[in-house]
């Protein structure tokens, strides 16, 4: 299954970008590293997400997770 990176804004709307695909953690992780440096931060994110497919991988970044105690 294939890792997605993802370009999402950090502002109360997200809007999902997909950047591109690899099949390797490593290889996304590599590359979402680069494209860290590259982009302001404040502004959106760049996250990796593990998925069967981009739906699978946009309802992961969806969902809203439980804080942890």
């Amino acid at each position: 299954m294939p890792y997605y990176i993802y370009r999402i804004p950090t502002g109360p709307v997200k809007i999902l970008e997909k950047i591109t695909q690899f099949d390797a953690f490593k290889d996304a992780s590599a590359e979402a590293k680069r494209m860290r440096k590259e982009v302001d931060l404040t502004r959106m994110a760049i996250k990796v997400v593990f998925g069967e497919n981009e739906i699978q991988a946009e309802e992961a970044l969806m969902s809203v997770r439980e804080a942890e105690p």
